[in-house]
């Protein structure tokens, strides 16, 4: 279980204090606006109306003892600058800030952030290449190279173990997971024969996974 303050309860905000609420973690969360905090009283184990740009306000929150403290503030560029400051000067252990352009992103970095998210681009990249690709069930990027994707087997895997296909050695992908019928069997055994409505949750470069989907 983790402590976490959120700053800014707008749609990442509010999405990000029920998740992390029910897995278990600590949430506090701070805006100006008392409204948007009303349906997310449940949630948090604390709420407090304030301008988090007043050190005077951050201080009361007492930032050092959170794990981490997320700034959601998409609309105010400066306002998310200059907190993301405060909480280090402070003694934030962990900071996350919302940029939306790369610019917005180095000053973040620049500020103090510890790490900065792109929740519409991330989305946005997410979708057209899930909607771009008639055989992708799901992408996720992990890092500029990497990426997990689900997909179907190639026709030539059906009814051969996964063993005999040799995924790693041959297609330099490593299979992490099964899905059928919505249900994820992690890390399966080599020996588990592949069949016509698996959805295989795959490992690797891009490039990679491209040319497998080249012969789907």
């Amino acid at each position: 279980m983790k402590s976490v303050l959120i700053i800014g309860l707008g749609r990442l905000g509010h999405h990000l204090c029920v998740n992390m609420s029910r897995l278990g973690n600590e949430v506090m969360i701070v805006d100006e606006d008392e409204e948007s905090m009303q349906d997310l009283l449940p949630y948090a184990v604390m709420a407090k109306v304030g301008d988090c740009t007043k050190e005077d306000v951050l201080k009361s929150l007492g930032v050092g003892n959170f794990d981490i403290c997320f700034v959601c503030i998409g609309s105010n560029f400066q306002s998310s600058l200059e907190i993301t400051s405060l909480l280090k000067e402070m003694g934030a252990k962990y900071v996350v800030s919302k940029a939306n352009r790369d610019i917005q992103a180095k000053f973040l970095l620049r500020n103090g952030a510890d790490e900065v998210i792109y929740p519409d681009r991330d989305v946005a990249e997410r979708l057209a290449v899930k909607h771009s690709a008639n055989h992708v069930f799901d992408y996720i990027e992990l890092t500029e190279g990497y990426s997990i994707f689900e997909i179907p087997p190639m026709k030539s895997w059906i009814g051969k173990s996964i063993r005999q296909i040799a995924i790693r050695s041959t297609y330099h992908v490593s299979v992490l997971g099964i899905k059928v019928d919505g249900h994820l069997n992690l890390l399966p055994q080599s020996d588990r024969i592949l069949e016509a409505g698996d959805h295989l949750m795959v490992v690797g470069l891009k490039k990679d996974i491209d040319r497998i989907l080249a012969n789907i």
